[in-house]
């Protein structure tokens, strides 16, 4: 079974609206829903599991639970980068198809600050409104702030997409 995660359409970016996780990869800022962030993390040692996609570093020891962890910077199609003093972890919860959740770790160059974001501030990102099978919906949407614009991620959809996910179910 495969689901299918959707950004809403442009009528409900008033449900979008709150608090969100801003952290930077590159020159880039984007944000994570407070609410499916656990806790950010110095960079702990990473095992690299061989055969894995590019995109996913290995695993990390997170008080005796081993979790995946993803490099953002890949997964969005960025160059990786070699770990720097500000590098951390931020760790999710990820909604699966079975209605389980998965711990997950993405790495993340720093970490900004938490914004709350209201209705005005965000508008659909290019290309949102098109239903087809191209349309982005990794993105929530796009959030105005202080002259920059911040991509607000579904990561739900940005790590799993449309194939059922292979991560174990932790409560």
């Amino acid at each position: 079974m495969t689901t299918r995660y959707t950004a809403p359409p442009s009528a409900d970016l008033a449900a979008l609206a709150g608090k969100y996780l801003t952290f930077a990869l590159g020159n880039e800022s984007f944000g994570l829903p407070v609410g499916k962030v656990q806790e950010i993390i110095r960079l702990p040692a990473i095992t690299p599991v061989p055969r894995m996609p590019a995109h996913i570093r290995g695993v990390a020891n997170l008080r005796g639970r081993v979790i995946p962890v993803v490099d953002l910077r890949v997964r969005l199609g960025l160059p990786p980068l070699a770990p720097a003093p500000r590098t951390c972890l931020i760790v999710v919860h990820l909604r699966l198809a079975t209605g389980g959740q998965s711990a997950l770790g993405v790495t993340v160059d720093a970490v900004e600050e938490v914004l709350l974001f209201g209705a005005a501030e965000l508008t659909p990102a290019p290309g949102l409104d098109d239903a087809g099978p191209t349309a982005p919906t990794h993105i929530l949407a796009l959030a105005q702030f202080r002259g920059s614009v911040k991509t607000l991620l579904n990561i739900d959809s940005l790590i799993l997409g449309d194939t059922p996910a292979v991560l174990p179910v932790t409560r």
